[in-house]
């Protein structure tokens, strides 16, 4: 996209929202870099620079404006859609791999040589991990800054940062402010436009806005998960959907509550070191960088999904902030109601989950790790035998199917159908929600084929697969559009 400058020329121009995250623009008179929707008065054409990312603007010299604040755009949408290594990189990174384990650690996870790596990102990037990943500290560190009382040092190591000198030359660097002159400013325009959070005190919690491309319809994302949380570990409480999330440094809570133009993120958490990661498995979860518009387009090209767009566009898809939990849970939905699927996960944590204290609700346990559920006595799930063993297969090979941000997709399907009592549905269910596929298809799914008799689809799901072809890459958006055709609760925002 970036180097397509009469389109991103245009884009800026229009002031076009649909492009935050694709590019950014940098301007050579004033040394700034902006989001395309900047509502500032357009440079001139041949002052305009575009860069694929904000590390690379700030690796050229440029600063973030104060008045788009394009370090707060939503994520380019690409780093959801691609399997190729660059994509998966990105997605490691928002999750905080380098933080914590260098380039190296990236490098591990990716199967690739650190050289291979910095060579990839540097080419479609402009910028290697290192910067990447120190563009993401500068946003934590904003936010911080911005959204609590915190002294500056516990917000630069929460951020990430190595020192306090570091931490105030980035901030100064990149927003051409002091650390302190932007919290100043931040608590002097708090309730304007494009404000990341409430100041106020806080301690190890926070409250973030997490910003999206229109149009968003909450009620299918929202709904699913609170129709199929598990007791214990999710809730909706309040018109919040609230779980429990295991981070690096310790478990939190998250509230999330869909609003007008953003969606309200409360953060409780052990560590503030966290904070990055958890607002990056708060956006994966609800599909926050999506392109709804593209996804939309596509879909309404078929005289049988137009109607459904129509009717409510900007669907996401429902995912999960930890993918082995949600390999777990589709193997327990396996040819069982929502509910009933409910209850066996319910029991699950009870017996093996961890215990956490949770004082704004009723959330009482983090999911069960692998490590936890690798002792499960069969005699004690209460389910068929086959899918006993089905259970204790998948939790036995988890350590060597990566579910994360940055697992392979091919190779986790791969793995995941070799094991038995794993079938077409449960594979994409969890490429779907776990490795967050946007082409994944349960084409065998009951919800699927009881609408696709009513739009008059083929039922069978190899003749109802062949005709989704049409609906290539965004078949798990199809997904959400035709599960929408039917009065279950997980289309319906919870009263």
């Amino acid at each position: 996209m970036h180097s397509d400058t009469e389109r991103c020329v245009r884009a800026v121009q229009s002031r076009d929202a649909r492009f935050d995250g694709w590019f950014f623009t940098a301007v050579l008179s004033t040394g700034i870099y902006c989001r395309p929707s900047c509502p500032v008065v357009p440079p001139k054409a041949r002052n305009m620079r575009f860069y694929p990312s904000a590390a690379a603007a700030q690796h050229a010299g440029f600063r973030a404006c104060k008045r788009c604040r394009p370090d707060a755009s939503p994520g380019s949408p690409q780093w959801n859609e691609r399997a190729d290594l660059v994509g998966r990189a990105m997605r490691l990174i928002a999750d905080g791999v380098v933080d914590t384990g260098g380039v190296p650690a990236l490098a591990a996870r990716l199967g690739y040589s650190v050289r291979q790596v910095e060579r990839q990102l540097r080419a479609e990037l402009g910028a290697g991990p290192l910067a990447l990943a120190r563009a993401q500290r500068a946003q934590t560190a904003r936010v911080l800054i911005e959204t609590s009382a915190l002294p500056m040092t516990e917000v630069a190591m929460a951020a990430g940062f190595g020192s306090i000198r570091t931490f105030n030359d980035t901030v100064r660097e990149v927003f051409a402010l002091s650390p302190t002159d932007l919290r100043r400013r931040a608590t002097g325009q708090a309730g304007q436009a494009g404000q990341a959070g409430q100041a106020g005190p806080v301690s190890g919690g926070l409250t973030v806005r997490l910003p999206f491309r229109a149009p968003f319809a909450p009620d299918n994302v929202f709904g699913h998960l609170a129709a199929t949380a598990v007791p214990g570990v999710e809730e909706w409480r309040a018109g919040a959907y609230r779980r429990s999330v295991r981070l690096p440094n310790g478990p939190g809570v998250v509230s999330l509550r869909p609003g007008q133009d953003h969606v309200r993120c409360d953060l409780s958490l052990t560590d503030l070191r966290d904070v990055s990661v958890a607002i990056s498995r708060c956006r994966r979860l609800l599909d926050l960088d999506a392109d709804p518009v593209a996804v939309d387009d596509l879909l309404a090209a078929d005289p049988v999904l137009a109607p459904l767009v129509r009717r409510t566009p900007g669907r996401r898809v429902p995912r999960t902030v930890d993918g082995d939990e949600m390999a777990v849970r589709a193997v327990l939905g396996q040819q069982v109601s929502t509910q009933a699927a409910r209850t066996h996960a319910a029991r699950l944590v009870l017996a093996h989950g961890e215990p956490i204290t949770d004082d704004g609700g009723g959330l009482t346990h983090l999911f069960p790790d692998v490590a936890a559920l690798a002792g499960i006595d069969p005699e004690t799930l209460a389910f068929p035998r086959s899918r006993r063993a089905t259970l204790l297969g998948l939790v036995a090979a988890l350590p060597r199917i990566d579910l994360s941000p940055g697992g392979d997709w091919r190779a986790a399907r791969e793995d995941l159908a070799a094991l038995p009592g794993i079938g077409p549905w449960t594979v994409e269910t969890i490429a779907m929600r776990a490795l967050g596929d946007p082409d994944a298809f349960v084409g065998s799914d009951l919800g699927i084929r009881v609408a696709a008799q009513s739009l008059g689809l083929p039922t069978a799901p190899a003749a109802l697969s062949t005709r989704a072809a049409a609906w290539r890459p965004w078949r798990s958006y199809a997904v959400q559009y035709l599960w929408a055709t039917g009065d279950h609760p997980i289309n319906f925002l919870p009263a």
